[in-house]
């Protein structure tokens, strides 16, 4: 099949609802009898919640309705199916916000990505607790806001992070290493975060999880992309990977092979993300990699 790179603009349909028969051929057919060509379809169904999950992208080339059009036209399908559903271009680039403190390498790793064309994203702004990497921002030429965090000026200084979100039209918010705990008020104000945690949750949640791995013994350590909820470190998860670890490896040795794993595992979520291949339920998702 076509990509939507080499097939020019497309749109994707993420859809989940109750199951029951005809669902594919309904879907399906709203793209056929319109002129549309589809490039990629992928479904699931989880018997146990009875839900029908569905990813669907087709060519707008030659696509009969305008864009303005297609969303209540798809809609009127989508209702008597208790349906919930996304409609989202291909052309159109999500704006970012990366969170930092002190570590810069995953940081790096989405601004190389970013400029190399890997990931399909404008950033306009990068935020942090601390004013020790504002000249990365300013070598990529991205504007960078310090916003020192207290317990006493949380509330405050979330107010001003949220002002400023909306007056960069952010979309999304991907914390690169960000370690600061987002309040319950934040995120259901600004609820799409993305976080990625240095363990292979549910495994050593919360501070310090490569030193409790080193004290544990495990053979195994972790990295999980996941998005953030307002219990810590629960939310659903996109994205995870592991290495193997050995009685020799120190805390240090943990420490860089797991810089590596959350730059990987953080860069393939964010990617998922954009491509509009993730559907949450509940606090689990389906990706359609």
């Amino acid at each position: 099949m076509s990509s939507p790179t080499s097939s020019g603009s497309t749109a994707t349909l993420l859809i989940s609802c109750p199951d029951q028969r005809g669902l594919v051929a309904k879907i399906a057919n709203f793209i056929y009898s319109n002129g549309g060509n589809i490039v990629h379809a992928d479904q699931h169904t989880d018997f146990t919640a009875e839900l029908f999950l569905t990813r669907i992208e087709w060519q707008l080339a030659g696509f009969n309705l305008p864009r303005d059009l297609i969303a209540p036209a798809f809609n009127a399908i989508a209702q008597p199916l208790h349906a919930n559903w996304q409609l989202h271009f291909s052309d159109d680039l999500p704006r970012i916000a990366i969170w930092v403190s002190r570590q810069d390498h995953c940081l790096y790793d989405l601004l190389w990505r970013q400029r190399a064309g890997e990931l399909a994203m404008e950033i306009p702004l990068i935020m942090s607790n601390h004013p020790h990497l504002q000249p990365i921002a300013e070598q990529f030429g991205i504007d960078y806001h310090h916003i020192p965090i207290t317990p006493d000026t949380k509330a405050e200084q979330e107010a001003q992070q949220l002002a400023l979100l909306k007056q960069y039209r952010i979309d999304l918010v991907v914390l690169a290493k960000y370690m600061q705990v987002l309040s319950a008020n934040f995120v259901e104000q600004f609820p799409q975060v993305i976080n990625i945690h240095h363990s292979f949750l549910p495994a050593f949640a919360g501070a310090n999880p490569y030193q409790r791995a080193f004290e544990r013994g495990v053979k195994i350590i972790g990295a999980t992309a996941h998005y953030v909820t307002q219990d810590l470190d629960e939310g659903p998860i996109i994205e995870q990977d592991v290495v193997r670890v050995s009685h020799r490896d120190q805390v240090a040795d943990l420490i860089r092979k797991g810089k590596d794993l959350e730059r990987m595992v953080l860069a393939r979520a964010v990617r998922y993300h954009l491509q509009n291949r993730v559907l949450v339920y509940g606090n689990r998702t389906v990706v359609f990699a």
